[in-house]
């Protein structure tokens, strides 16, 4: 096959293509199931502490501090308010410039989060995720009888 090679075949032009588009950020997600007692608030504190590295959360900041200050009312609210979960999940769940943390109790009402429904405790949870670009909201649970609690942040730009 002489002069195979200098011959070009019109089908194999070179194309250009499109620059690959960016993977997503990955999801980092972690729950822990803490019981009720007077030692919730501590025990959710730590779980959540624990994990904010891995979600690119400086320990000691002040994002930090709001983060873990938010879980410690959540938790004190499913202490009063729902009694009947022994056992409650709070989870923390990273990705795409965004962290939510979610506190899941087995009492099927959600908390009234208008303005003039809301305690002190949540009004001062809605403040802090507005500080950083959140929100608050409530959701029955999927899986199972109850509700999720979740305040969604945006996480400062230093990650910090």
């Amino acid at each position: 096959m002489r002069g195979a090679g200098r011959f070009r075949l019109p089908w194999r032009r070179e194309r250009r293509t499109a620059a690959p588009a960016p993977l997503p950020s990955p999801v980092r997600r972690h729950v822990a199931s803490v019981e009720l007692g007077p030692r919730a608030v501590g025990r959710a504190r730590e779980a959540v502490a624990a994990q904010l590295p891995a979600a690119g959360v400086a320990p000691g900041s002040a994002f930090a501090d709001a983060v873990l200050l938010v879980v410690s009312e959540l938790v004190a609210n499913v202490l009063r308010h729902a009694d009947r979960s022994p056992v409650m999940d709070v989870g923390l769940t990273a990705s795409g410039g965004h962290l939510v943390v979610g506190v899941a109790d087995a009492e099927p009402r959600l908390p009234d989060l208008s303005e003039e429904g809301m305690g002190a405790g949540l009004r001062m949870v809605t403040e802090l995720a507005a500080e950083y670009h959140g929100e608050v909201s409530a959701e029955p649970a999927v899986d199972r009888s109850g509700k999720v609690v979740l305040v969604r942040f945006e996480l400062p730009a230093e990650r910090a």
